[in-house]
């Protein structure tokens, strides 16, 4: 384990930045005067008040959940004052399976008044802080996206920038050697490229085209759906106040890697960038490992293609910022679709010599739908739209393996804009479906959740704001409160209405992680962690990897152990952090203010 030393000098310069300042104010409530701060390895005990601690918009739906007992009502309370300014009754007890515990609920959602409170139960010690306020989500957004600033690769971090967190450039990548499992015409094994930028895809320092497949999307996406929430957004980035929003500049330091990985001879996109072995727990810029490109695969061929595809159309309103970017970016997503036409089925294998993250994926119509669906939309072709009906898979919840959904958020978007051929009613059924079926889940859940045991698997944390994106996709077609309420329910989740007692979310709420597996966390002697990161959340398989230490439960919703060895349930991930950006900018926009 690495040791924590005593905050860095260069904190007191942090100040300077605006947006810097706002989020460190943000994430200084977790060693607030009167915080009930819990032993930071373990989960909080069945006595615990769960509440989302960083707190809640006035229209929002307010729910906390209380440890079954004998008091049958709930105080809001005032937590400058003590005052009372809400009383209810409790739920009936009932027993929740993913955390083995019988629970009462505290329903407060006609409280609307602007202020910072706390729940106070009889017998039971109050609830952690929590605001309702009209901007309440806009600094933990900030963090989130803020995060992959934090995650770039190839790039000093500066104290205007960063803060604490300031740090010398990583992986320059400028020298990149093609593993001789990636090797083509022009290219042989040892043929040097460059690929610079991208951001590091978790706690480990490589970059994986699948992955940031999924994470560059979501963020595109968020931009697509909700750009007033973004046009003025100033997250103190050195690119901040240049002619394109933040989130399109730091969704640019990725996309310019993605580009690098395509082999220019064929199209065909190499599945990652990577040493041959994870770094130690060590800062960036420290490790002199070669690194390379593996392996060309038809899933990260056709994530490429798709995202190309989405940036393409997005990037096009900024010819004048960024001239012939969006028409580089759709020629070099036809050339991926081609070279996944010519070669269907390759399977990413991890060669002999390489033992970093696999990304392995051999069911592959969910990603040639997706592709099809981002070229079809850009460039209303009725081929693409014909290559999409062959492969489209029923709308689910997505992850990084199963991408079928974003085809389908993407056609529901811009179903007004579709060509003659498409079926508008089929896109709105299957999103419709999909969130009714989640929303049934959270009406029905003793804890308020969409989320089931089978669904505490690794990542669990976003797999629940995934359901939210998902959610907010059937809200935004039917209009259908209920789906709202329970994608708000999924942020309460992972803020702090969660079965550990903890916000998932470093630097949020009183009780948050303070040792993620994130090696620069880790490595950079600051007593705190970089801000804004999610971190996995509990996993209902047996967890090994902090021997000889114990997890502090075995239920599904509490195996989470906050350790930086404990990489199964306190990693990092830019999947992971890319729903937390777009779920809170999504509820900040679409939650209807509250009646005065």
């Amino acid at each position: 384990m690495p040791t924590r030393h005593h905050r860095n000098p260069v904190q007191a310069a942090a100040a300077a930045a605006a947006t810097l300042a706002l989020i460190l104010q943000a994430c200084s409530t977790a060693n607030a005067p009167g915080a009930a701060a819990l032993p930071a390895t373990t989960a909080a005990a069945s006595s615990t008040i769960q509440v989302n601690q960083v707190g809640f918009l006035p229209g929002a739906a307010k729910w906390a959940v209380v440890p079954a007992g004998a008091a049958e009502r709930f105080d809001v309370i005032d937590a400058s004052t003590g005052r009372e300014v809400f009383s209810g009754r409790l739920t009936p007890s009932a027993h929740w399976e993913p955390a083995q515990e019988s629970l009462r609920l505290a329903d407060f959602s006609s409280l609307r008044t602007p202020g910072e409170y706390r729940l106070h139960v009889a017998d039971l010690p109050e609830s952690a802080r929590f605001v309702i306020g009209a901007r309440a989500y806009e600094p933990v957004n900030a963090a989130a996206l803020r995060a992959f600033f934090f995650n770039r690769a190839g790039i000093e971090l500066k104290t205007e920038h960063a803060g604490p967190w300031a740090r010398p450039a990583g992986h320059p990548d400028t020298r990149v050697l093609v593993h001789a499992s990636a090797a083509g015409p022009g290219r042989p094994a040892g043929t040097v490229i460059s690929a610079p930028k991208g951001w590091y895809d978790a706690g480990d320092y490589n970059k994986y085209i699948v992955n940031s497949g999924i994470t560059t999307y979501t963020l595109l996406a968020a931009w697509e759906h909700f750009p007033a929430h973004f046009a003025h957004q100033r997250l103190n980035i050195p690119e901040s106040g240049n002619a394109l929003p933040d989130l399109l500049d730091e969704v640019l330091w990725n996309l310019e890697w993605m580009l690098a990985m395509q082999d220019p001879a064929d199209g065909g996109v190499y599945h990652k960038l990577t040493d041959k072995g994870f770094d130690g727990v060590v800062m960036p810029h420290v490790p002199k490992n070669e690194r390379y490109v593996v392996m060309k695969s038809t899933a990260a061929t056709l994530d490429f293609a798709a995202v190309a595809a989405q940036a393409s159309r997005v990037f096009v309103a900024f010819e004048a910022q960024r001239p012939g970017l969006s028409a580089r970016l759709l020629a070099a997503s036809k050339a991926a679709w081609g070279w996944a036409q010519a070669h269907p089925a390759v399977v990413y294998q991890q060669p002999a010599d390489i033992h970093t993250g696999g990304y392995d994926d051999r069911k592959l119509g969910d990603e040639f739908a997706w592709a099809a669906a981002e070229l079809y939309v850009t460039t209303r072709d009725d081929a693409y739209l014909a290559a999409l009906k062959a492969q489209a898979p029923p709308a689910g919840v997505p992850g990084w393996g199963d991408v079928g959904s974003l085809a389908w958020i993407t056609l529901a978007h811009h179903r007004e804009r579709l060509t003659p051929a498409a079926d508008r009613a089929e896109i709105a059924r299957q999103i419709t479906t999909l969130a009714g079926k989640l929303a049934a889940q959270w009406q029905a859940s003793a804890y308020r959740v969409a989320m089931q045991r089978d669904d505490f698997y690794w990542g669990s944390n976003a797999v629940a704001l995934n359901q939210a994106l998902m959610l907010i996709q059937g809200y935004r077609v039917s209009g259908d409160r209920r789906q709202l309420d329970a994608a708000q329910a999924a942020l309460d989740f992972v803020l702090g209405r969660h079965p550990t007692g903890f916000s998932m979310v470093t630097g949020f709420g009183e009780r948050s992680p303070r040792e993620p597996h994130h090696r620069p966390s880790g490595a950079d002697g600051v007593t705190d962690p970089v801000p804004g990161f999610i971190v996995g959340g509990p996993r209902h398989e047996d967890s090994d990897d902090c021997k000889p230490m114990s997890y502090p439960s075995k239920a599904a919703a509490k195996a989470w152990l906050d350790r930086f060895c404990s990489y199964t349930t306190n990693e990092v991930a830019i999947n992971w952090n890319a729903p937390l950006v777009y779920v809170s900018a999504a509820l900040q926009a679409l939650t209807p203010a509250a009646k005065p």
